[in-house]
């Protein structure tokens, strides 16, 4: 079990006071996710540009979000920010001591978390020849995303995602951003809680493993939605005004021993292929 915590950012000039509320509530997000795991803890800060800072100790999260480090590395947060990503662990495989087994785990063109538990990782790695950092099962699913190029996919996006991801084996929660199309959002659940916050006034969506956590963290009541397992769902922080809490496409997981739904990845508007 572990804990997710994210925010996808509009770009766009905000205020000091509103820039400083969104960071108070995804520190406090974070915090809060550390009664899913306390073995280690991280945070990733992704930029419009695609450039990406990550920061990850085999700390608890209460512990990380006091040191200089992570004061210095929320200070990098600023109007070109598109998403902040959050984790708090409790290990199932790979030893939190060594770091690279922690989350956000950062791979060649994608950075990630998850929860749960992927089965198949050591069968997957060994046939499909891909790279290896850690131990943790958990970095099969974001070298597998490497290979579907956003940009290049010739309006296959959804449907590539969905081949992919048809690979994996297991439950899972994740949230991964390509920093090719840095601006887009990936969630993935199969039996393992997600849900998230719209808040339109600073045109910002919030994820979190626990609706009560996005509550305590905003200190009020919220308006929360658990995500529907079984389905990825993809965000742009560009069109976060226009879609609120709605996706761009959603496609079908896996069902955990290789079969998928009997549908294909759809646009808010039905269509299967517009460009990605």
């Amino acid at each position: 079990m572990c804990g997710l915590s994210g925010v996808l950012l509009f770009p766009h000039k905000r205020s000091e006071e509103e820039l400083q509320q969104i960071l108070e509530i995804t520190t406090s997000n974070l915090v809060f996710n550390e009664e899913r795991g306390r073995d280690a803890s991280g945070i990733a800060v992704v930029q419009a540009d695609g450039g990406c800072q990550v920061l990850k100790r085999p700390v608890p999260a209460s512990e990380l979000v006091r040191s200089e480090d992570y004061r210095r590395l929320l200070s990098t947060v600023n109007d070109e920010t598109v998403c902040i990503l959050g984790h708090t662990r409790m290990p199932t495989k790979g030893d939190p001591l060594r770091n690279v087994n922690n989350h956000p785990l950062r791979t060649e063109h994608v950075v990630g978390i998850h929860n749960g538990v992927i089965s198949n990782d050591d069968e997957l790695f060994a046939r499909l020849g891909l790279p290896r950092a850690g131990e943790v099962d958990s970095e099969i699913a974001f070298r597998l995303l490497d290979t579907v190029d956003p940009i290049q996919s010739d309006g296959r996006y959804p449907k590539l995602l969905e081949e992919t991801t048809r690979l994996l084996e297991g439950t899972y929660a994740i949230l991964a951003v390509d920093l090719r199309r840095p601006t887009g959002l990936l969630a993935m659940k199969r039996l393992r809680p997600l849900c998230l916050h719209y808040e339109p006034a600073w045109k910002a969506l919030f994820f979190s493993s626990r609706y009560l956590f996005l509550r305590r963290a905003f200190g009020r009541a919220v308006v929360t939605e658990a995500l529907e397992s079984g389905y990825g769902y993809y965000f742009d922080a560009l069109r976060l005004p226009e879609l609120g809490n709605r996706p761009v496409f959603t496609f079908p997981l896996p069902d955990g021993n290789g079969a998928g739904k009997a549908c294909s990845g759809r646009y808010q508007d039905g269509t299967t292929d517009r460009p990605a």
